[in-house]
């Protein structure tokens, strides 16, 4: 008897735990759900969790999130980080101040199974906002595996006065 209960104990876990994984098959389908699904889930209003499951589940792993910049030299710089240093890094920050960051442009090229899109974004506080607060690019590197897109690097830089973007990465109006 006490085999049958534990069988059934471990049947309900299992069952439980794989409802508890949820199905992010549609979000890695192409390239544009995948980088859809990627500005959607670190963007929310102040105080809304993200999905960092689904965050991570975009990334292959040892994929990289590549941050440009200038230091406090003024020199340009990249800070290398995984998925889960950079939800380490910033996701409470996300969190805590609200951010969206929207697509307004994107050329997206592809060979194969790999794929390379510059995509522009304007990142805003509130959902409400129509002010952005900054711009920039996105460089995302994309593998497919025959089953799925998979993201293999984000390297990124802001737009400044000495950097804007150019007209080419800009919507046509």
């Amino acid at each position: 008897m006490k085999k049958i209960t534990f069988i059934l104990f471990l049947f309900s876990v299992v069952s439980t735990a794989q409802e508890a994984k949820k199905d992010y098959s549609t979000n890695v389908a192409t390239i544009d759900s995948t980088i859809t699904s990627l500005y959607s889930v670190i963007s929310g209003d102040k105080g809304v969790k993200r999905d960092w499951d689904l965050f991570k589940h975009l990334f292959k792993k040892d994929a990289k999130l590549i941050a440009t910049g200038k230091n406090k030299k003024g020199e340009n710089v990249v800070r290398y980080m995984s998925a889960e240093d950079y939800i380490n890094t910033s996701g409470n920050w996300l969190v805590e101040n609200g951010f969206h960051e929207v697509e307004i442009n994107r050329k997206t090229q592809t060979f194969g199974s790999i794929a390379h899109v510059f995509t522009t974004y304007e990142a805003f506080k509130s959902k409400d906002d129509e002010t952005p607060f900054m711009r920039g690019i996105n460089s995302v590197q994309l593998f497919n595996d025959g089953k799925r897109w998979w993201i293999i690097n984000i390297y990124w830089t802001q737009e400044s006065e000495e950097n804007p973007i150019p007209e080419d990465y800009l919507p046509k109006e």
